[in-house]
């Protein structure tokens, strides 16, 4: 008997020194193999949280009235499976308890999905040894009464820990007591934070972002419900591979996805068309089926790469976004651009093709260097210039936060961007509208490609520090055609130079040609009858397309920022 208060049904703040993973209605379900302990330690995890307890099982048969082993006998495992269905469900509507399940509950997809929605659950994961030790010798077991018991939860084993994985957290729970297995899960439940997600709902296609810790060593258990089958191909590059991808794809193969990783060289150069035939051709000659996923884990280049494939191999495959840079979380990864570089510019061949999901791990940008976090937060403060106020007075707060790496600021930094993108992206999916619509999003980045052209895209600027500089160049733009105050400007100056970001074409150790970055925009995707698009501002939050831009116009504002003629 527990000595905490009763909790009032319903609410978990009335649960006593709550772990910060509690799900919000109070719910933990216990899952795991006959044996692994889900009843007796379930039963003091919810003494130690002042909860009620309730054994599945024992539901089961109090409402069948008869045994388990009876139900079996009479009726068949399908109609057990389908009574306690209905039995789980029942009891996931109900207030804060802990609920241990029957070891083939989690088993049933409506099941699994049922409790992914209401509760958070947890594998108790045991050593087969354990398991037959604790389960030897024990009546009641309809799945254990025929056979050798260790061949039998063995192959329980192979079939079920696949789908065990899949619970929101793993404990391991071998020969420890049970108080010490109560404790391991009352830590996990308090590391444990619940990735936000922001959903982006399109006319024919609807996926999330996912933002939070810890999202590639679980991506299976994310991916595994989605997927339309249990293979993928991963493409990524040198570079991630060696920082994340054997603990992404151990993360794969503990929920039972096949997958086969594809490592391209890290750069613009893996956008290439040479590169894209390769890749293809590798891919193809390794297997590939039309419900087979293209999971793309890396930054900005992987996720334009990968995105291409998905969308061009067998006329089209499920594809999954992990970006693992501030810049792809904040910006490439939400909306479903994909493209490859020709020899006269970035991005001109390519296709619009949404994600199944995005996964943005927060813990991977603590491996960025600083410099990768400039070129991420420049879009971040590029979402607030387009059209949240809110957003860019929020970066003049927390941005020196975010380029320090302070995991709360990033994942806030993230959701705000992701969440403005979302929207733009719902209301103009494919770039469309006549004005002002998703083309918006291509705010300084007339600017910011002609900068990485003139560098041929070989690493020295990135493009985000491209696209910081940019910012700039078409505030000033605005304000020389009239449409901006020199306040703006000034504003948008100040904040950049003030946490060291790239504000000015004086971040070059030499001048550039205004002649010959005009001409690079002459060749920019956003040419419309002849002339270039540009995004202009009147203010923080108010930008808008013009089309009406004299390039003599853009030719001096070059020349006032240090270009030469």
């Amino acid at each position: 008997m527990s000595d905490l208060p009763d909790p009032l049904p319903g609410s978990v703040a009335a649960i006593s020194s709550a772990p910060s993973g509690i799900a919000p209605n109070g719910i933990i379900v216990l899952v795991g193999l006959m044996g692994a302990g889900k009843t007796t330690i379930g039963r003091r995890l919810a003494a130690r949280l002042g909860l009620d307890f309730v054994d599945a099982d024992h539901e089961i048969e109090r409402a069948a009235g008869c045994t388990i082993s009876e139900i079996f006998a009479r009726h068949g495992e399908p109609a057990f499976r389908d009574g306690e269905r209905r039995v789980i469900h029942r009891l996931l509507q109900g207030g804060p308890k802990i609920l241990a399940t029957g070891g083939g509950a989690f088993m049933d997809p409506q099941t699994r999905a049922l409790v992914r929605s209401r509760a958070r659950s947890v594998w108790l994961r045991c050593p087969l040894p354990v398991l037959i030790r604790r389960v030897s010798g024990r009546a009641g077991r309809p799945l254990l009464e025929a056979g050798n018991l260790e061949t039998t939860l063995a192959a329980l084993q192979a079939q079920r820990h696949p789908l065990y994985a899949e619970a929101d957290i793993i404990v391991d729970c071998g020969d420890d007591s049970i108080e010490h297995g109560t404790q391991r899960i009352i830590d996990a439940l308090d590391s444990y934070a619940h990735p936000v997600t922001v959903p982006v709902t399109l006319d024919h296609h609807r996926y999330d972002v996912v933002i939070g810790a810890g999202l590639i060593e679980r991506a299976g258990a994310w991916l595994a419900p989605i997927l339309p089958q249990k293979r993928a191909v991963v493409i990524t590059d040198e570079t991630v591979a060696a920082l994340h991808l054997p603990r992404f794809m151990a993360s794969l193969e503990e929920t039972g996805i096949d997958a086969r990783a594809f490592v391209v060289p890290v750069g613009e150069g893996s956008k290439s068309l040479s590169r894209y035939a390769r890749l293809v051709d590798d891919i193809l000659a390794h297997g590939m089926e039309r419900k087979t996923t293209v999971i793309g884990l890396g930054g900005g280049v992987v996720g334009d790469l990968s995105g291409f494939v998905a969308s061009s191999l067998l006329r089209g495959v499920p594809f999954v976004q992990i970006p693992t840079t501030l810049l792809s979380q904040v910006d490439s990864s939400v909306g479903g651009k994909t493209g490859l570089n020709a020899s006269s510019g970035k991005n001109l061949v390519g296709a619009f093709y949404q994600p199944r999901i995005v996964l943005a791990d927060g813990d991977a940008l603590a491996t960025l260097p600083r410099r990768q976090r400039v070129a991420g937060y420049a879009e971040i403060v590029k979402a607030g210039l387009i059209a949240d106020p809110e957003l860019f007075s929020w970066c003049e707060a927390n941005g020196a936060r975010v380029l320090d790496g302070d995991p709360a600021a990033l994942t806030e930094a993230v959701r705000r961007a992701c969440a403005f993108k979302a929207r733009v992206v719902m209301e103009d999916e494919r770039e469309t509208a006549a004005r002002d619509g998703r083309a918006l999003l291509n705010l300084g980045h007339s600017f910011a490609h002609a900068l990485e052209a003139h560098f041929n895209y070989d690493g020295r600027l990135l493009h985000g520090e491209a696209v910081s500089i940019g910012l700039g160049l078409a505030a000033s733009l605005s304000v020389a055609l009239g449409h901006a105050r020199q306040e703006l400007g000034d504003r948008i100056d100040r904040h950049l130079r003030m946490l060291g970001m790239p504000a000015g074409l004086d971040w070059f150790d030499a001048p550039l040609s205004a002649r010959e970055l005009i001409g690079y925009m002459a060749r920019d995707k956003k040419m419309q009858d002849g002339r270039l698009s540009f995004v202009l501002l009147r203010d923080i939050g108010a930008a808008f397309t013009s089309n009406d831009v004299d390039m003599d116009r853009v030719t001096e504002v070059l020349r006032r920022a240090g270009c030469e003629a």
